[in-house]
């Protein structure tokens, strides 16, 4: 039997005036409905954000809030459509490291493939402005211009992708530590109790498996 996605749902309003008449709110939330019939409706979690969409996720709290929610339960962001969720690319290539699914009702395909295409259209618009920059220094050289700077080590495709492994995996401690202490304010304190309670909130571990003790203690050891 397929396992059943979970999805966590992101609305977003521009205007405060959009969020207090429900302007737009209500025909993404519908388009979500529709687009969860039958794979995942109800959501686990709604998040709805009233800002502007050239802000970025940490200017965005609920947005921040919906990603740590789909870090924590292993689910796929869902949005009514791809401008909700950003005006530009840069802002979308974050998610490429955020270690989170997301799918667009009006964009079905544009998911982290998407993502990685425009990462490498990005990083080819980089490549050329490095080679602009370094033509521009050759030329300044020839002039006679003294340069100077850094000549350290430049990272490899390897390093950068065990970076973002690290990062990934910092920012799930980081949202399974308020979690955590939650847990502890009702008088749980064990490794089992706390590896018991999170499994009853359907958390999974970083693997996508139950909880146990030894792994609730390596986790607090690497939040320490």
């Amino acid at each position: 039997m397929r396992k059943a996605m979970r999805y966590v749902a992101y609305y977003r309003v521009s205007t405060d005036r959009q969020g207090r008449s429900g302007l737009g709110l209500e025909a993404q939330q519908e388009a979500v409905r529709a687009f969860l019939a039958g794979k995942g409706w109800p959501p686990i979690a709604e998040f709805t954000e009233i800002e502007s969409g050239r802000k970025s996720d940490q200017q965005r709290p609920q947005l921040a809030a919906a990603l740590a929610a789909c870090r924590l339960h292993k689910a796929v962001l869902v949005i009514a459509k791809l401008d909700r969720l950003a005006r530009n690319a840069a802002f979308l290539l974050n998610l490429r490291d955020a270690g989170v699914e997301f799918v667009a009702c009006d964009m079905p395909d544009a998911n982290r493939l998407t993502v990685g295409i425009m990462a490498l259209v990005a990083e080819d618009e980089a490549d050329r402005t490095s080679a602009r920059t370094k033509a521009a220094l050759a030329a300044a050289k020839a002039r006679g211009v003294a340069l100077g700077g850094f000549r350290g080590y430049v990272p490899t495709e390897a390093d950068r992708a065990k970076a973002a492994h690290a990062k990934r995996e910092k920012a799930r401690r980081t949202d399974l530590l308020p979690v955590v202490e939650a847990i502890r304010a009702k008088g749980i304190t064990s490794l089992n109790g706390i590896a018991n309670a999170l499994n009853e909130q359907n958390i999974p571990t970083a693997t996508g498996k139950r909880w146990q003790a030894i792994q609730v203690k390596r986790m607090l050891e690497l939040s320490a």
